[in-house]
């Protein structure tokens, strides 16, 4: 590294560090801009992020929003998405919550309301109601409150139809 932070290899033209690098050249990113977004960003589930509260991070209010958000830091308040939630290991919410599709890592207290699914995953601790028409819950979770399963949304389940055996005939002899 020379002067200024200008790059200069033998042989070769000294090289701005903003400068792109070469098509053949491996980038050379500081640690901190290597975010392992696969690793950082990623949740069970696949699919891509719209938004993350990351570790540090802290939120009071009313969050709303369309596609999947990732909370790691701290919020307080109210969630309401008819998309996905996900609450990564270490995150501590402290609302009540109307998703889509809840996965919990995290520490939750308050009620959540999911219309497809809920999925707990170790270490996760929830201290609420959870009303979903499925739930997933990891061998470690911790969950202190109720669980209602039904479908929500204005959605009823097919109720089974009622089969009655046919009367018998009585002859007269």
């Amino acid at each position: 590294m020379g002067l200024f932070g200008i790059r200069k290899e033998p042989g070769t033209a000294p090289v701005s560090p903003l400068a792109a690098p070469a098509a053949n050249e491996p980038s050379k990113e500081t640690p901190m801009a290597m975010l392992k977004k696969e690793e950082e960003l990623s949740y069970r589930g696949g699919g891509e992020l719209n938004a993350l509260l990351g570790k540090g991070s802290e939120f009071e209010g009313k969050l709303t929003f369309e596609g999947t958000v990732r909370i790691d830091g701290k919020f307080s308040g109210e969630i309401h998405t008819n998309d996905v939630l996900v609450i990564g290991e270490g995150a501590r919410v402290q609302a009540e919550i109307s998703a889509g599709a809840v996965v919990v890592n995290g520490e939750v207290q308050g009620n959540i309301r999911a219309k497809t699914s809920i999925e707990l995953h170790h270490p996760a601790k929830i201290r609420g109601n959870l009303e979903t028409p499925s739930l997933s819950m990891d061998k470690g979770v911790i969950f202190e409150g109720s669980c209602k399963m039904e479908q929500l949304g204005g959605q009823t389940a097919a109720k089974p139809a009622v089969v009655s055996a046919p009367t018998p005939i009585k002859k007269d002899a």
